[in-house]
């Protein structure tokens, strides 16, 4: 199944920011730092695309931004401030896309916090429409580069979970540098996560399933929780591209690690 299929997962982009992102629009991943003639290229988590914001997904932000969107700083996140609630479990996700995956866990789990990171104007705007229909208040927004968001505002051990589902795979060989699970920045996701705290990836293509596999196994700190692909935890929807894509025999890759306990 191709990853553009999903559409909580934001879009395949092959150049470097212009504003927004396409409505189906998946998260674009790390342009990794790679050697360059003149200088190094930095960690970046996402490409902006042009994308149309709708009147009901711009309604939502005009409405609901100001109380579920967090402004970024460079400065560590104030959770029991921005919640409203302190000693819950904290999870991070890095580009929801439209949202409808990120809704759903945020409403089966409850007891969670959940902080959603996304650049993805409609994505941010659809979501925060499901956030007010469904009534959920343990959901909040950031929309800024993730890179920047994990550096300065989550120090060390702050997350109990992560979930980067359906990032843009960069199927194109001499774009695979740019994929976003690379060693770097797994090991600054690492470093998050508390002793006991997980992270869940999920793909849809093969190959950077295997090199998922390959980076998280190879981080220090991490530990597989299954003999090499884990199955889909409940709490993951399966979307209705993605049932399509099964449908038509196509793979869905999870992985599921543990910070180690000293």
């Amino acid at each position: 199944m191709h990853s553009s299929d999903h559409p909580d997962a934001p879009p395949s982009q092959d150049h470097p920011a212009t504003p927004g992102g396409e409505a189906d629009a998946r998260r674009s991943p790390a342009d990794a730092a790679q050697p360059d003639t003149t200088q190094h290229r930095r960690i970046r988590s996402f490409v902006r695309r042009a994308g149309r914001t709708s009147v009901a997904q711009q309604r939502a932000r005009d409405t609901l931004g100001p109380r579920f969107q967090l402004p970024y700083a460079e400065a560590p996140l104030d959770w029991e401030a921005a919640f409203g609630r302190s000693g819950a479990p904290r999870i991070l996700e890095i580009g929801f896309g439209m949202g409808e995956t990120t809704a759903h866990i945020a409403t089966i789990r409850p007891a969670d916090d959940f902080l959603g990171v996304e650049v993805h104007e409609p994505g941010v705007g659809a979501l925060l429409k499901r956030i007010g229909e469904q009534e959920l208040t343990n959901l909040r927004i950031i929309s800024h580069d993730a890179v920047e968001v994990i550096d300065h505002m989550l120090p060390p051990g702050t997350l109990d979970g992560i979930h980067i589902f359906f990032p843009d795979p960069w199927h194109k060989k001499k774009h695979n540098k740019r994929r976003l699970i690379q060693t770097p920045f797994v090991s600054r996701l690492a470093a998050r996560l508390r002793p006991g705290g997980y992270l869940h990836c999920a793909t849809d293509w093969e190959d950077y399933a295997v090199q998922m596999l390959e980076v998280l196994s190879a981080e220090p700190t991490l530990e597989n929780t299954a003999a090499g692909y884990a199955p889909r935890p409940d709490y993951r929807p399966v979307t209705k591209f993605e049932n399509r894509g099964l449908r038509l025999g196509h793979g869905v890759w999870d992985l599921v690690f543990r910070k180690r306990v000293a």
